[in-house]
């Protein structure tokens, strides 16, 4: 009866082992990641565009791509190749990694609002899908 009892045990482990992992051995559970593609919007979505963090380069500084199409948005910001996490909880963009071109501050609810240079207000929003 023992051995009965304990052969059930297992197979109900295995069993659930394989449920959880679709039975290919590769897990069910879908692993959360922030998206690196963000909406560049312009003064209440007057202009759009997108921007791409890249590979982290050292702490707080990452890679950036930012469309051609953002220069429609604040001139000089297509020179932009530097994101960089300033620890007030700010963004910025730059050319050099240190000289901001537009520096950003998290806004009420997802994403950040510009507020250097105070105009255009630029509105900036994680987005997995970018046109530009």
């Amino acid at each position: 009866m023992r051995v009965l009892s304990a052969f059930v045990a297992i197979t109900a482990l295995f069993g659930g082992a394989q449920l959880f992992h679709g039975g290919n051995g590769e897990s069910v559970a879908e692993e959360v990641t922030p998206s690196n593609s963000y909406r560049l919007v312009a003064n209440g979505d007057q202009g759009a565009c997108a921007v791409t963090r890249g590979a982290s380069i050292s702490d707080g500084l990452s890679l950036l791509t930012v469309a051609p199409t953002c220069r429609r948005l604040l001139p000089g910001i297509e020179r932009a190749k530097f994101w960089r996490d300033q620890n007030d909880g700010t963004v910025a963009f730059s050319a050099n990694g240190v000289d901001p071109i537009v520096t950003f501050a998290v806004a009420d609810g997802d994403g950040y609002e510009s507020y250097a240079p105070a105009t255009p207000l630029l509105s900036l929003a994680g987005d997995r899908k970018t046109d530009d």
